[in-house]
């Protein structure tokens, strides 16, 4: 059988959870939990580390071996700082929000398969290393990281200050904007596997990681869940130079670090989604997956959290290395580069799996039809742009001798090249004072003190 066909085999989970009672259930809920935290507290750690030796100084190295006891003491004292609520903030749902951030981006990791099925220690219970499955898994993590957004637009609007309510619009733009790539790049995915469960995507991935025949879906994942973690180099709603910080800039203690935490799981959790469909999941590489045990056991385990930290790495790699984009470019880039190229690729992958079932293609010809498409349409992607590029842009024209009013328009509006404003305000405003700032005759004193 063709190894790409596996998928259309596996429509339900493949994971047995017949045997799990509620201890079992209430362990590995507790299990997840503790994984997140402790992932969490090391990749601050690695990162603070990796991105200090990138710039030529040390990182944390006082609080315990190698400084791995920084990230806990840093918890600690957000934990013990004063906690402000602002006096203009609306507090039942100030309180909420980083809750509901963060309870989102743990629930994830319900759906998320971390090995196959086991014997608990101690005990005759078969269960699988993964907590439940759905038939709609994929489909589960893309609702709930949803419902995360709703934490991040409520903590900046009930702050009751601009600045966080600026960050949380920005925010919840890109969330949703790049989710859009992710769910798309996810449907080749789907079409493979012939599920949308994690443990059947998994099971389908025995012969060949989805990575390889899929690797467009899996460079656009990968630039969705930078952009969807609000991570550099795109952490715009973020900005210090900006927005101060963003959506959480009047947060403190234990709600802040709700919300740090809530950043850094969520960046697990994506990771580990990831691994989990488009790199097999817990199974083993080449050529360890030649040993038999490879895939038996707790093992599996091993290689799952290597290839989660390959993804982890990434996360720091590029916060170290890229510069933050301008907010505009990178939301065209989203909505006019990334989610038609994402269309026009499950419209390919589409055409391939219906002459695969149709047509019995072999594996030579579906590369050749998948490579051949997209070099078309990166053709006619190139001669597009060459053609606007070279369109003249209408620029109006401005008249430097005419002064300009700021606030004509009810909001302050930078001038144009060449252009001068007018005093609005002070003791120079006025028909009978009135004076251009920027005149030779208004020196710069004069206009900072007003007269």
């Amino acid at each position: 059988m063709n190894p790409l066909s596996l998928g259309l085999l596996a429509e339900a989970p493949t994971a047995d959870f017949s045997q799990d009672n509620g201890w079992v259930v209430l362990l590995k809920a507790v299990l997840i939990f503790a994984f997140c935290v402790v992932t969490t507290l090391l990749m601050i750690w690695a990162e603070r580390r990796v991105v200090a030796r990138m710039q030529s100084r040390p990182g944390p190295n006082r609080t315990g071996p190698f400084g791995l006891l920084q990230s806990l003491a840093d918890g600690v004292k957000l934990a013990l700082k004063e906690d402000i609520i602002p006096a203009a903030a609306d507090k039942a749902v100030f309180i909420a929000a980083p809750v509901i951030a963060c309870t989102a981006c743990f629930v994830s990791f319900a759906v998320i398969p971390f090995g196959p099925t086991v014997r608990i220690p101690w005990t005759e219970i078969h269960t699988p290393l993964q907590l439940t499955d759905l038939n709609v898994a994929v489909l589960f993590v893309l609702a709930v990281a949803g419902i995360g957004v709703y934490g991040i637009v409520l903590a900046g609007w009930s702050s009751g200050s601009t600045y966080p309510l600026l960050g949380a619009l920005r925010s919840s733009a890109q969330v949703i904007s790049y989710e859009i790539a992710m769910g798309l790049a996810l449907v080749s995915v789907f079409l493979y596997s012939g599920s949308m469960s994690t443990s059947a995507i998994v099971d389908a991935q025995r012969s060949i990681w989805w990575a390889l025949p899929l690797f467009p879906s899996f460079v656009i994942y990968v630039i969705a869940m930078v952009g969807e973690t609000n991570r550099a180099p795109f952490d715009l709603p973020e900005a210090e130079g900006e927005l101060v910080g963003g959506f959480h800039t009047e947060y403190s203690s234990l709600k802040f670090a709700l919300f740090f935490l809530a950043e850094y799981v969520n960046m697990v959790t994506v990771s580990a989604l990831a691994t989990t469909l488009f790199l097999g999941g817990w199974r083993a590489p080449y050529p360890l997956s030649l040993w038999e045990g490879a895939n038996q056991g707790y093992w599996p385990v091993l290689w799952f959290i290597i290839k989660l930290s390959l993804f982890l790495f990434l996360f720091i790699w590029l916060r170290g290395t890229l510069p933050r984009l301008r907010y505009d470019q990178f939301m065209r880039f989203g909505w006019k580069r990334l989610i038609p190229f994402a269309l026009v690729w499950i419209m390919l992958v589409s055409l391939v799996r219906a002459l695969d079932q149709f047509g019995n293609l072999e594996r030579r010809e579906r590369i050749m039809i998948l490579a051949g498409g997209v070099f078309v349409v990166a053709l006619i992607w190139l001669v597009v742009d060459i053609f606007r590029s070279q369109e003249p842009e209408q620029v109006e024209a401005v008249d430097p001798d005419t002064p300009v009013d700021p606030y004509a328009g009810g909001f302050p509006v930078p001038p144009m090249p060449g252009q001068t404003l007018v005093r609005t305000s002070g003791p120079a405003a006025g028909p009978e004072r009135s004076k251009v700032i920027g005149s030779p005759e208004t020196p710069v004193m004069e206009e900072v003190l007003g007269g």
